[in-house]
């Protein structure tokens, strides 16, 4: 395992995150942000499915199952999907802040080879904030929640606006997700990392 890089390490005068008085109650399913994220989106086939639940404080959980379609060495998950895995899971912490925020870094560790068919236990934490940057850390195990760590990383999320979004994204999803007639769903589409 590598040290932290000092980017990802918080300044000293880094206060310690707040869960929002309105984030989702521990235990409860985060769902997906945006139907055809790669990430948690069901809209896309081979896409990580990835499920997150609120954890106590500001931390989640969350799972998901390697299939053929994530392998990289035959067999084994590719070490891309799994850190996709490991931002996804770090990008639901916004939920808990509600905040939008999109990676500015990730830094991986992977430790032992994930086959395919495993379910990769995952849990984030946010550990600091600092203006407009959020410090976070996870875990990906194997073999059950307290099983051994597979991978891990450490983030640097950074606090955006919408326009973030509305000014880089492709047109005809902005417009799509922006005239979604469920406001909660279309509220969402924006708010997790994408």
């Amino acid at each position: 395992m590598t040290a932290t890089s000092a980017a990802l390490t918080p300044p000293a005068d880094a206060i310690l995150p707040v869960r929002h008085p309105d984030a989702p109650a521990p235990g409860e399913l985060l769902g997906s942000h945006y139907g055809h994220c790669f990430g948690c989106g069901g809209g896309q086939p081979h896409g990580l499915h990835l499920e997150a639940r609120a954890g106590e404080g500001v931390t989640v959980t969350a799972e998901f199952t390697v299939t053929a379609d994530h392998q990289g060495a035959p067999g084994l998950a590719h070490g891309g999907v799994l850190a996709t895995a490991l931002d996804e899971t770090l990008g639901s912490l916004n939920w808990l802040l509600r905040v939008i925020a999109v990676t500015g870094r990730l830094e991986t560790d992977f430790l032992r080879p994930v086959p395919v068919g495993t379910v990769l236990h995952l849990e984030a934490a946010v550990t600091a904030v600092h203006g407009r940057k959020l410090y976070s850390t996870a875990v990906g195990r194997i073999g059950g929640p307290e099983g051994p760590v597979a991978v891990r990383a450490d983030a640097l999320f950074i606090e955006v606006k919408v326009d973030h979004f509305i000014d880089n994204g492709r047109p005809e999803e902005i417009r799509a997700a922006m005239s979604d007639p469920d406001q909660v769903r279309r509220a969402r589409a924006f708010e997790v990392n994408p």
